[in-house]
Order: C-alpha cells, then sequence, then structure tokens
C-alpha cells in the first residue's frame, strides 16, 4: 500500500471512529438518568450473580451463601454505606465475608453510578434512616 493510500485509510477510519463516538446508542435526558443506565450495566456484570436482577437478594449465587445476599431493593442503607461496602466489601463493614471489595476494580465513576442504580430500584416503601 502506498503512503497516500494509508493516508486515507487511516483518514477515514478516524472520521467514521469520530462519526460513532457522537451518536449515542440510546436518548439520555440528564446525567441522573445516565449514571442510572451505567450504573445498572456495572450492576449486571458485578453484583446480579448474588444479589439477582432485581436486586432482591435471590441471584444465581445466593443459595450458595450464608447469611443471603442483602435485598438491595429494600434496603435502608444510605448512599455512603453502600460505598463503603461496594469499596470494602462485606466483612470490612461487620455484614456477610462473602460480599468482596471492588474498591480496587472500580472506578469511583462505577461505584457512584452503581449506588445511582441502586437508588432506582429502592421500593418506595424503604424508609430512609
Amino acid at each position: 500500500m502506498s503512503r497516500g493510500h494509508g493516508m486515507t485509510l487511516c483518514a477515514l477510519l478516524l472520521a467514521s471512529t469520530v462519526t460513532l463516538a457522537a451518536a449515542p446508542e440510546y436518548p439520555v435526558k440528564d446525567s441522573v438518568e445516565a449514571s442510572i443506565i451505567r450504573g445498572g450495566v456495572v450492576f449486571q456484570h458485578y453484583c446480579i450473580l448474588c444479589h439477582g436482577a432485581k436486586g432482591d437478594g435471590t441471584g444465581r449465587a445466593a443459595k450458595l451463601y450464608d447469611p443471603k445476599p442483602a435485598n438491595l431493593v429494600m434496603s435502608n442503607k444510605n448512599d455512603q454505606y453502600k460505598e463503603l461496602i461496594i469499596r470494602m466489601g462485606g466483612k470490612a463493614m461487620g455484614r456477610s465475608e462473602f460480599m468482596p471489595s471492588w474498591g480496587n476494580e472500580l472506578t469511583n465513576e462505577q461505584i457512584a453510578d452503581v449506588i445511582s442504580h441502586l437508588r432506582s430500584i429502592r421500593s418506595p416503601a424503604v424508609v430512609m434512616p
């Protein structure tokens, strides 16, 4: 391939990448909604096995643990507590040793997004302390 063709190919690839990056996959109303959506993706990747698709503590692996994973839909824990248990794990928070610490794996933004997702699935009947 000649130098001119290589440069043209690079320019086309760059242009297509910029075009793809600029077009969102779905319309997002605001940054809160975007955070909830991103948090849902992180939740599906890291949390669903134990906490379940609905966050109710009935994931496929839940039957392996005693105590059972938390029902996050009915949780009355505040956002700061959730951040700490996600970062440090259950044992560090005096809870289940089976809840892993995700602080070295998830970014600050991912943790904040998961908390946004958890807020969005919380039952309206839950009274916060």
